[in-house]
């Protein structure tokens, strides 16, 4: 039970999926300010959605993941799992998942998710196989889930408050994928992927992460614009947030560093983003 559970849960990427839904519950959070049963239907819906195009994307990928020492040993291509199998577990996970979502949140809600796996499995995965600027479109998956959460809410699809969120996940999105290809590159280039290095050498791409990283401080210090927070402390705390960012960022450029560690940089990419989740989510719930 425990290896098969080990392997539903490399073959979701339940800690990629499991954030999904976070910024999905967030989007719900904001829209109405407070958490009730509602919340659940659409959070398990769009979790069963975000696992279903994972196992779709291991299907796709099978043949360059046996490429790459990093991922050979995932259960497609050590043999653990059969396409068959993957693809049948990637269909219900994919129908139940639409059911709950156009059941309790609404079709709009539905639309959305079901765009934006099409958008992940259909147009950013065949992308990424030909340019590695292929993360810029991407992006948009990092945008849809917290509309999905505000419009299952009852929220206006063209409110400004989830537009400034969306849009501030899909700029996160992109050093996000940035970085990840840059800390994987030996194994993109091992499977044949085209990458950030056939195209920029290492201190171009350290200029260019820079700016990506200060406009995804840029696009969070927004959110307070838009009438989202309400507590002034914690606005600080998101000012402090994104200064601590910034600052991490420049060491990039540096001219001291003696090496330039991207593996770093993604991790802290990665906690801002949880840090804007968790703050506007405070904020929406004590106010």
């Amino acid at each position: 039970m425990k290896n098969k559970l080990n392997i539903l849960a490399e073959l979701t990427k339940i800690r990629i999926t499991f954030f999904v839904t976070v910024t999905t519950a967030l989007g719900y959070i904001a829209a109405i300010g407070k958490i009730n049963i509602g919340l659940l239907p659409v959070s398990i819906g769009i979790l069963l959605l975000a696992c279903g195009s994972a196992v779709i994307n291991h299907i796709q990928e099978k043949d360059s993941d046996a490429l790459m020492d990093r991922t050979k040993n995932r259960p497609i291509p050590s043999g653990r799992v059969t396409v068959m199998q993957a693809l049948t577990l990637a269909v219900t996970l994919v129908v139940i998942g639409s059911v709950i979502l156009f059941t309790y949140s609404g079709e709009l809600a539905l639309g959305l998710a079901l765009l934006n796996l099409i958008w992940y499995n259909g147009i950013y995965t065949e992308l990424k196989k030909k340019t590695p600027l292929a993360i810029i479109p991407g992006s948009l998956v990092g945008a849809i889930p917290p509309a999905v959460g505000w419009v299952a809410a009852g929220g206006n699809i063209f409110d400004p408050q989830i537009i400034v969120i969306s849009f501030f996940f899909f700029i996160w999105q992109i050093p996000h994928f940035w970085l990840l290809l840059l800390v994987l590159d030996k194994d993109y280039k091992q499977a044949g992927f085209p990458t950030l290095t056939d195209v920029f050498d290492r201190e171009q791409l350290a200029r260019i992460t820079m700016v990506w990283m200060v406009a995804t401080v840029v696009t969070g210090l927004l959110i307070p614009l838009f009438g989202i927070i309400k507590i002034p402390v914690i606005n600080i705390l998101l000012f402090a947030a994104g200064i601590w960012l910034t600052y991490n960022a420049l060491k990039l450029i540096k001219k001291s560093e003696n090496r330039i560690s991207f593996r770093f940089a993604f991790r802290d990419i990665n906690v801002f983003a949880l840090l804007v989740v968790l703050l506007v989510s405070i904020d929406k719930l004590i106010i």
